[in-house]
């Protein structure tokens, strides 16, 4: 029988997990429509697409771990299962905050302004950036997973050779440390992290020497470059927070395994970071002026905030 807090965790995850399928599957089929027919895609739309496709993968695995948690929470870290959920999780999780990072670089770039030779350098090759940073993001997501992979190795050894004491305290040392690494697994979500912060700041600097030129020159501040300004900075300041909010989740989730109490803790984590993944799968529709204008033609009436002409600052 299940207790109350099972049954709101429940309804909260697959109210979650249907959402976020639907509005994830709407940018795939709307950039993947317009792919079809005009046979091309830009990056910003490839990236979106892709950061689409892993974040649907992401709700069924985490919407599964939920499923666990709530019917078999005495095999949830045991066994094959617990290695494919946090095999496919990493791999998938850590890719697709990359993804979200390298939208931030490409948007940095594309409207930032500076007369610095390296940003130059970096603007007129721009793509070419962008892309190899896609390379590198899936090459760490693969170290990231195989690290882990490989502590898999060790514990799936071990739990299969228990019976003496001293082989049950060394499985319970290497559980220990297998446990460990989850929590120092979030390392690896730094160095995209300060990759966003250091694109909301260029853009913070960009917008500043923008409106004092205007000034300068008597120019009103409500031109297009200072418009796309301002709304790329919403934008990834939007994703920075949502993004503090998910590493905030993680943390829960991993030092978890060192509570008494590790259920609770759990349930929440897989609340917030499924809640993460809808949020900001909104913000990416908003913010694309394609997909925004699909969107609002889809609603029986318009709002006034969301006009199919008001144009975002990335529109392909």
């Amino acid at each position: 029988m299940l207790g109350f807090n099972e049954e709101v965790f429940l309804v909260l995850i697959v109210i979650e997990f249907i959402l976020g399928n639907l509005v994830n599957s709407f940018i795939g089929l709307v950039n993947g429509s317009h792919w079809f027919k005009s046979k091309k895609m830009s990056l910003s739309d490839f990236i979106i697409t892709s950061l689409a496709l892993f974040r649907i993968f992401l709700l069924w695995i985490i919407f599964t771990d939920g499923l666990i948690i709530v019917f078999s929470y005495h095999i949830h870290d045991s066994g094959i299962i617990m290695q494919l959920i946090d095999v496919l999780w990493t791999f998938t999780n850590h890719f697709s905050v990359w993804l979200i990072s390298c939208l931030g670089v490409f948007y940095c770039l594309k409207i930032a302004s500076f007369s610095h030779p390296t940003f130059l350098w970096l603007k007129w090759r721009a793509s070419r950036v962008v892309v190899g940073m896609l390379w590198g993001a899936l090459f760490l997501s693969c170290v990231c997973t195989m690290s882990l992979m490989n502590e898999f190795k060790i514990y799936s050894v071990l739990s299969g050779s228990r019976g003496t004491s001293n082989m049950t305290e060394y499985l319970r040392l290497k559980t220990s440390e297998y446990n460990l690494m989850h929590v120092l697994g979030n390392l690896w979500k730094l160095p995209p992290l300060i990759v966003s912060l250091a694109s909301y700041f260029l853009l913070l600097l960009s917008l500043g020497k923008h409106t004092q030129q205007m000034k300068q020159y008597s120019i009103g501040s409500r031109d297009q470059s200072t418009e796309a300004h301002k709304r790329a900075i919403r934008i990834i300041f939007s994703f920075l927070l949502l993004f503090l909010f998910y590493f905030l989740c993680f943390l829960i989730l991993s030092f978890s395994r060192f509570l008494p109490g590790t259920k609770i803790a759990r349930i929440i984590g897989v609340v917030i970071t499924m809640s993460y993944l809808v949020g900001d799968s909104f913000i990416l529709i908003l913010c694309n002026n394609k997909l925004k204008q699909t969107f609002v033609a889809m609603l029986p009436c318009e709002c006034g905030h969301l006009k199919p002409g008001s144009k975002g600052p990335f529109a392909s």
